[in-house]
């Protein structure tokens, strides 16, 4: 229990430890087949977010900020000081906004096509910031709507019209939201970040507080939910972040190339020094970027 609330985690390894955040409507079995490789060197931390899986789905606080929040207390309850943060699609805002407010918690950062980089968005998801978005997935869910749809799901993965892993993960993620209390938790997370013109959160003006945090992005060259095209635009704020574009992945590429991934992810942390955290040189980093956005300056 945390602030009242039950969440779900999972722990496994030891070593440097590693937090693998997942993305809206997900769980921490997203990270199923990536948890046992990276537990052979790392403590690794697999939380459901409140809302999410086997987490409590109460009415909430869903925003960036809170579930920042969440991630701080959850390594402060298991006695983990600092973190290699990784995060999938949301998770990967959920990630960023932990290294802003609690620098000191995070080593590295692993962004996984995540969110926060850019405006675009799969339509689909700009739908269900919309108005009467609840009672529409409602009706998809009811059984005269879900085999046709269920169906054309299952020929696109056949076709390859979509990654195979990215339509499972879709297909789960959909069936989840039969409970209302799931649903509900989900569009209150998505419209958090996304409303109908696309991504609503962009990390942009604060990357600059993370140019010293080691960062790898990981990205499927055939991700139809955030285009890789966003990595592109990341390469200005973090020049020295680390690039891999997987061939043939969708949106989840760690899915896709577990083994593949779980050899990225492990090699950047054994290659790469964990970010110290200087006070005086963060309200330095502060003072700076106020200047570049203030107006009147």
């Amino acid at each position: 229990m945390v602030h009242g609330y039950r969440r779900s985690f999972l722990v496994a390894g030891e070593g440097p430890a590693v937090l693998l955040v997942h993305g809206v409507g997900e769980s921490s079995r997203t990270w199923e087949e990536v948890v046992p490789l990276l537990a052979r060197d790392h403590l690794v931390i697999a939380p459901d977010l409140l809302g999410h899986g086997l987490s409590d789905k109460p009415r909430a606080d869903y925003s960036l900020g809170g579930y920042a929040n969440a991630m701080r207390d959850l390594l402060t309850l298991l006695d983990v000081e600092r973190a290699t943060v990784v995060g999938h699609s949301f998770g990967g805002g959920v990630a960023m906004q932990l290294a802003y407010q609690y620098p000191d918690r995070c080593e590295r950062l692993v962004l996984v096509a995540s969110g926060g980089l850019g405006l675009e968005v799969m339509p689909l998801l700009r739908l269900a910031a919309l108005p009467g978005a609840s009672s529409a997935i409602g009706a998809s869910l009811s059984l005269p709507a879900r085999l046709p749809l269920t169906g054309v799901l299952r020929a696109a993965r056949l076709l390859r019209i979509i990654d195979r892993k990215d339509a499972d993960e879709v297909l789960h993620l959909w069936q989840g939201l039969r409970d209302p209390a799931a649903r509900a938790a989900f569009l209150r997370t998505l419209r958090g970040v996304i409303d109908v013109r696309g991504q609503a959160i962009s990390s942009k003006d604060r990357s600059y507080l993370t140019a010293q945090v080691p960062t790898l992005l990981v990205w499927g060259d055939k991700d139809p939910v955030l285009p890789v095209a966003h990595v592109h635009a990341v390469a200005e704020s973090l020049p020295d972040a680390r690039v891999e574009i997987m061939p043939g992945a969708g949106h989840t590429p760690h899915r896709s190339h577990p083994e593949r991934f779980a050899a990225v992810v492990g090699e950047f942390i054994r290659t790469t020094a964990a970010a110290t955290h200087d006070p005086e040189a963060w309200r330095r980093m502060l003072e700076r970027g106020a200047e570049r956005t203030d107006p009147t300056a």
